[in-house]
């Protein structure tokens, strides 16, 4: 019997390469394409095939889905940075939503079965908590915005050419092989790095901002096993952890787990919503999902990693679009372009 034949876009990157694994334990052909701009060739199992491109080229695309011949796609590709976005408009409606619509022409033109997206809480913007699925979504951010905006194309599509999808809303996932380089999102990522530096972990605000962290072995699992799920074809779920913690909680676990005393920056308040988790019950009563790692061990794994790989020098994003309300820290940092 021939394996089914999976494409995980993004796969290089944090989450897709975790997927990647899990996929072919459950022995799928994987083929991931990534452009490696926030991930890592090390990082996908050598069992892939690894394609390097970018899903804005729209005749790579094309190629790889007529070679490839793909039951599947899991579209993780994006630039998830919610508080950046909002100053690189353009690139982010570029990587994040024409990328995405690049896929979906694909997918639908080839017969795709299941395409599986990779979304966010962020499309949420300042509803009332938990966030749940029957919420109206009001996103505060152009990346929450672009992410809406391919759910809404993916449900159309599924309207007008009947192919299926399932759209995952996960949120401020965290674990192994995320790529604490990134100064501009990830926070767990970023204080593990600022603290191998010998730096204060720095905070926007008063640090009681709310959030419910997620192992990423809590979560990958499930959309691993998302396609032959019957039911959960053309839904949407909040994918994650139940309980939230305040950043400064946060601060606390990492400095403990890293084996440092806590040091604090305390930054500007940046433009965010204050307290942001969702609730879960559509997943449990889907999947019978349940998540198993408490925060407490799930920073102890990644502070173990994030030591053993150690810190990682912070790239700067030099394709800055508007600097006005910029926060303060972040304008001195970047290298800026008119």
């Amino acid at each position: 019997m021939d394996k089914a034949k999976a494409l995980v876009t993004g796969g290089a990157g944090f989450i897709g390469s975790h997927l990647t694994d899990a996929l072919l334990e459950r022995g799928y052909e994987v083929h991931v394409l990534d452009d490696l701009s926030g991930g890592f060739r090390e990082h996908v199992d050598p069992r892939a095939y690894f394609i390097q491109g970018s899903i804005t080229d729209s005749k790579l695309v094309k190629a790889v889905f007529a070679e490839g011949k793909f039951d599947y796609v899991f579209h993780l590709a994006a630039y998830a940075a919610e508080g950046l976005s909002h100053f690189i408009k353009r690139f982010n409606y570029e990587n994040n939503l024409i990328g995405s619509v690049n896929l979906i022409n694909a997918a639908i033109n080839h017969g795709i079965k299941c395409f599986i997206f990779t979304s966010s809480i962020a499309v949420y913007g300042r509803n009332q908590v938990p966030m749940s699925e029957d919420m109206v979504p009001v996103p505060e951010d152009p990346y929450g915005i672009a992410k809406l905006a391919v759910e809404q194309e993916l449900r159309v599509s599924h309207e007008m050419f009947g192919m299926d999808y399932i759209i995952f809303r996960p949120h401020n996932v965290y674990g192994e092989q995320q790529n604490i380089g990134d100064r501009y999102r990830n926070v767990l990522g970023i204080f593990m790095n600022q603290i191998m530096h010998g730096l204060p972990m720095t905070i926007f605000g008063d640090g009681e901002q709310t959030r419910a962290f997620t192992y990423i072995q809590d979560i990958v699992p499930v959309m691993a096993d998302a396609p032959l799920k019957p039911h959960a074809r053309n839904q949407v779920f909040n994918i994650g952890a139940d309980n939230s913690y305040t950043v400064n909680d946060l601060a606390k676990m990492i400095a403990s787990a890293m084996g440092v005393p806590m040091r604090v920056e305390y930054l500007p308040a940046r433009n965010e919503v204050k307290h942001a988790f969702s609730d879960h019950k559509k997943l449990q009563e889907t999947f019978g999902y349940t998540a198993k790692f408490s925060l407490e061990e799930g920073i102890a794994r990644m502070a173990r990693w994030a030591l053993s790989v150690g810190a990682r020098r912070s790239k700067l994003f030099d394709e800055v679009e508007i600097v006005k309300n910029m926060p303060p820290s972040w304008r001195a940092e970047l290298s800026l372009v008119s």
